[in-house]
């Protein structure tokens, strides 16, 4: 089966996170090779976190699961486009529709995406 090159990058690939009916982009995380086969074979994005150093499944604590729609994989098979249904509404962990909520303007960022929650009710904490 064809899968992304992780040997390319240290083992871990870029994904995009994008909604498969709007179109737009909700975040970007990374993958090594069991991410992508837990997302395979479960049906649900997992990443895999730099931070923490482990694989996480997107929305394990806020329950804001992104079911795969579709799989695309680029030409060099080095970054991955998963289109996905965003259950629960929001792909950012500080709440948001989408990571991609402030725009630059005037040198400025500007809030300009949807709140969906409050993440010290979610996660207990800010972030």
């Amino acid at each position: 089966m064809i899968k992304p090159d992780f040997e390319k990058s240290g083992g871990l690939i870029p994904v995009i996170a994008q909604d498969w009916q709007s179109g737009e982009v909700l975040m970007l995380a990374y993958m090594n090779e069991e991410a992508w086969e837990k997302t395979l074979s479960t049906g649900k994005v997992h990443y895999f976190s730099r931070s923490r150093q482990k694989i996480w499944l997107k929305g394990e604590s806020s329950g804001n699961v992104q079911l795969v729609k579709e799989i695309y994989l680029d030409c060099d098979l080095d970054t991955v486009l998963i289109k996905v249904e965003q259950l629960g509404g929001a792909a950012c962990h500080t709440g948001y529709r989408s990571c991609f909520y402030r725009r630059l303007k005037d040198g400025k960022l500007e809030i300009v995406g949807e709140k969906i929650f409050d993440p010290e009710v979610v996660y207990g904490k800010k972030t």
